[in-house]
């Protein structure tokens, strides 16, 4: 039986790579149905994504495989089965554009994703999760027990096995020890403005100032605040005849579809870290 697989790849940059992956790939029989790659001139580095179907179903002798070729080219990878759908949990304040559209996306298969739980600091949501039959767990944050609600939400993504977490509209600062744990399969969404208005109702000081973009930006969560690795952004057009309730509902369907397209393409192994940026293989 024909299986489908996902081979991701970065390593320092030299002649012969693509030979090396695509000779390794005829070895076992595969037959490559998507490939793409990128030099970065300014690192020296070398990324590469590469879906093959072949009939070697046994993924763990198929990555034991990959590791000898990989260790010859100093390789950082992964190689994961393209059916299986990565185990994700939600994060979300009360805001719920994100979370709704998530949800509505994986429900009709527009997501390879499989929602394990959806964790909130507020109760708001508690029905919308229960009619998507997933558990809620409605954990309280203050100053004095952030910690311990932190350490009750890794327990959950742990137990989850969760390879991703998404903070849709999640409005609590990740310490720096849970963002660490977290590094590489947390992702965030937040408003971007031209100028930039951080704060308290982000909108209303952006149309006060008569802004002309509004937009989004989903990346990676770091210990720097908003200012991991970008995944994806997008703009949307404002004038002076919108209202601050335009402005937010455009910014929300911003946020939306951002995000969206973010999680799809970490959930497709199309997104590989480069340093401070991405590389992502659309």
């Amino acid at each position: 039986m024909t299986q489908a697989y996902i081979l991701t790849l970065s390593c320092p940059d030299r002649r012969g790579l693509v030979h090396a992956v695509s000779g390794f790939l005829l070895e076992q029989g595969a037959n490559i149905e998507e490939a793409s790659q990128f030099n970065d001139s300014a690192t020296g580095l070398f990324f590469m994504r590469v879906q093959f179907a072949c009939e070697h179903t046994d993924l763990a002798g198929l990555k034991a495989a990959t590791a000898v070729m990989a260790d010859t080219y100093e390789m950082k990878w992964s190689l994961h089965a393209e059916s299986e759908h990565m185990k994700t949990v939600l994060m979300v304040s009360r805001q719920g554009h994100c979370l709704n559209d998530l949800l509505f996306r994986w429900k009709s298969g527009l997501l390879p994703i499989d929602i394990k739980a959806i964790i909130s600091n507020h109760r708001d949501f508690y029905q919308l999760a229960a009619s998507y039959n997933i558990p809620f767990h409605h954990i309280p944050v203050t100053a004095a027990t952030k910690a311990q609600a932190e350490a009750k939400q890794f327990e959950i993504i742990e137990a989850e096995g969760a390879e991703l977490v998404v903070l849709a509209r999640y409005m609590q600062v990740l310490s720096n020890d849970l963002c660490q744990k977290l590094s590489g399969r947390a992702i965030n969404i937040h408003h971007s403005f031209l100028p930039s208005f951080k704060g308290a109702k982000p909108y209303y000081q952006a149309h006060d100032r008569g802004v002309k973009l509004i937009g989004a930006t989903a990346h990676y969560v770091t210990a720097d605040l908003d200012e991991g690795p970008i995944i994806e952004q997008d703009v949307a057009r404002a004038d002076h005849t919108d209202t601050v309730e335009d402005l937010t509902a455009r910014g929300q369907d911003t946020e939306s579809q951002v995000l969206a397209r973010a999680v799809k393409w970490h959930s497709e192994h199309r997104v590989l870290v480069n340093g401070h940026k991405t590389v992502v293989f659309r």
